[in-house]
């Protein structure tokens, strides 16, 4: 018998980065990671940055880096409205380690300034964050 999948898809301002029939996905939320399976009940929540694993039909597991959002569960659909968002396989590794530094940097050496806005700066190590816990998780599930 086969299982039970429900329409996903994921959308930036910018282009669709996923859109298929899934088993299941587990987002992270302001309240906490969740998993959303077929026939869950209706729900609305904000996105924090982070990794988005998607389980498709053939027990693939799909993984996404996103800065932000909202995610809306309907009967038969899941949307993840996004900030961004990227496939784990489109990320540089390397250029998202970097940024995490930059932005870490310049967080220490703006205690002493007056000028600096920390909550910039935290949402863009959180993100970058997210892209390199993406790449990793993906590498690790595709063996390389």
């Amino acid at each position: 018998m086969p299982q039970k999948t429900v329409e996903f898809e994921i959308v930036t301002p910018e282009r669709i980065v996923f859109r298929g029939e899934v088993l299941q996905v587990t987002i992270p939320t302001k309240a906490g990671e969740i998993t959303v399976l077929p026939e869950h009940i209706p729900l609305i929540s904000i996105l924090k940055p982070g990794v988005i694993e998607i389980k498709t039909q053939e027990k693939d597991k799909e993984i996404v880096a996103v800065s932000g959002g909202f995610i809306e569960v309907l009967k038969d659909k899941i949307v993840i409205l996004a900030d961004t968002a990227e496939r784990a396989e489109e990320i540089d590794i390397e250029k998202a380690e970097e940024a995490i530094k930059r932005a870490e940097k310049i967080k220490i050496d703006g205690i002493h300034k007056d000028n600096v806005d920390f909550a910039d700066i935290t949402i863009k190590i959180e993100k970058e964050l997210a892209r390199s816990t993406a790449v990793k998780r993906w590498r690790k599930i595709k063996n390389i």
